[in-house]
């Protein structure tokens, strides 16, 4: 007892598997940032990149986007952040005020991963599965809820694909006391009842996409009645239902635009905080990419550092080699969307025609990826890796046993490469900081790991043929 409260500290574990005796040094395993020092403003890195990203273009025309265009799906505020040129945005009081709920969150140090690995490299990660939606993505949902009711909008529509962002704007939309309706890829819908179950708890409605319920949905599924679906259908029903409400309904995205990223930008300016409070600061920053928000989320922060201060990090952004648009998809115009609703936008993209195969990382099975990842890859400043199933749900049992934690399967694509860069420190001899994006837990994934654990999980490798059959897809642009 110590003024009057119990006061436990974690311990490492002796060679027999016993605490430490006295005078052995406490581990820190949690790097905890106090509220009152969370940031109160988002990083926006457009004013900092070497050259401006090729701008959205209008599907119709070929020309850039302009505000009036955006206006159907989103309101003012989204709108402003979409194309501001500003480093710092300003984060509004009530938005701070339901960001406490749950941040800051921690910045942990793997001693354990480390330990098992053998390794020279120091191993953080940041811990974004605390939140009460399991992910990073409650970061977004909350600010655009929040922009959407002071515009006067009471009801929003979107896509999900493993859930995680489905069941993060049910949550927001709740707190905001607006409607909120969910197409979740129909492969994701069969997995995953108790997400989809979450999600109906916070009020949503939730549908398997793709849908009876819309004119696009309905004509997939007379095109392809056995289909898994795919993100780009579900935005493609989200986006249409929100566009014939006639201003009463607007679209919420999960990721890829430029607001989006810039919501989550939080995430790494903690950690920035957090591991300058212990001395630290890392070689190499790892996420997984899907649409690319908690990747961006953990490494533009420390991009900013790149791009203005001239630091040499080494940037990761790691998919499935199901789903290789960064490694194998022509960087190039396309629409986000399987309708070629939505602006045109420059990104690497396997053709928004692509069907993936109906792997367990559902959050990572898109044909794009963000124009601002996209530009920073092109550009050199950031490295893509592809990696497979089993690896990663190895990856993810290894992490779950040392850390405590089970990660999500999309999460499990930073642990992988994040344990390859560890390795390769141990066979180098070279001690290493390495910094991850824990971007959710992987409590409703069991369907997954039971397969893995059964030996059935089925490693996909993306055939050349299916590949080169999405890409005929990208419309020919002169920009």
């Amino acid at each position: 007892m110590h003024g009057g409260a119990w006061v436990w500290r974690e311990r490492s574990l002796n060679a027999a598997g016993m605490p430490p005796g006295k005078g052995t040094m406490m581990r820190n395993y949690n790097i905890l940032l106090d509220a009152s020092k969370m940031p109160d403003a988002w990083y926006n890195i457009a004013p900092d990149l070497p050259s401006p990203p090729p701008p959205p273009l209008h599907p119709g025309t070929h020309q850039p986007v302009s505000p009036d265009d955006l206006a159907v799906l989103f309101p003012p505020g989204l709108i402003e952040q979409e194309a501001s040129q500003e480093r710092w945005i300003s984060i509004p009081g009530e938005i701070m005020d339901a960001y406490r709920l749950y941040r800051p969150t921690p910045l942990r140090r793997a001693y354990r991963l480390e330990e098992a690995l053998k390794t020279p490299a120091k191993i953080f990660y940041k811990n974004e599965s605390v939140s009460p939606s399991g992910s990073h993505k409650l970061n977004t949902s909350i600010a655009q809820a929040y922009y959407n009711k002071i515009a006067g909008i009471k009801a929003l529509t979107t896509e999900t694909g493993a859930g995680q962002w489905g069941t993060a704007l049910s949550i927001a939309c709740s707190m905001f006391d607006m409607k909120c309706t969910v197409y979740m890829v129909r492969v994701s819908f069969d997995q995953k009842p108790y997400r989809r179950g979450l999600m109906q708890t916070y009020g949503a409605t939730v549908l398997p996409s793709p849908s009876d319920t819309t004119d696009f949905g309905r004509k997939m599924l007379a095109e392809h009645p056995d289909t898994t679906g795919s993100l780009g259908i579900a935005i493609s029903e989200a986006i249409e239902v929100a566009a014939k409400s006639g201003g009463t309904v607007k679209y919420s995205l999960g990721s890829v635009l430029n607001h989006v990223l810039l919501h989550q930008t939080i995430i790494g300016e903690e950690a920035k905080i957090q591991m300058e409070s212990v001395g630290e600061y890392p070689d190499i920053v790892i996420g997984c990419v899907g649409g690319g928000s908690n990747y961006a989320g953990i490494a533009f922060p420390f991009a900013h550092d790149m791009l203005v201060n001239g630091k040499k990090i080494d940037f990761i952004a790691v998919e499935p080699t199901a789903c290789p648009t960064l490694t194998r998809g022509p960087y190039a115009y396309d629409f986000g969307d399987t309708a070629g609703m939505t602006p045109l936008l420059k990104q690497y993209t396997l053709g928004h025609n692509f069907m993936p195969p109906g792997i367990h990382a559902g959050g990572l099975r898109y044909h794009g990826v963000a124009v601002l990842v996209a530009h920073l890859v092109k550009s050199g400043h950031m490295r893509a890796a592809a990696v497979r199933q089993n690896p990663v749900f190895e990856a993810n049992t290894l992490f779950a046993r040392c850390e405590g934690i089970l990660p999500a399967p999309e999460s499990g694509h930073a642990i992988r490469v994040a344990i390859d860069e560890a390795i390769k420190c141990r066979e180098s001899g070279e001690a290493k900081t390495i910094l991850f994006n824990m971007s959710g837990h992987g409590h409703f994934d069991m369907t997954a790991y039971d397969a893995y654990l059964r030996g059935e999980l089925v490693d996909y490798e993306l055939e050349d043929a299916i590949l080169q059959e999405g890409i005929a897809s990208i419309p020919k642009v002169n920009a």
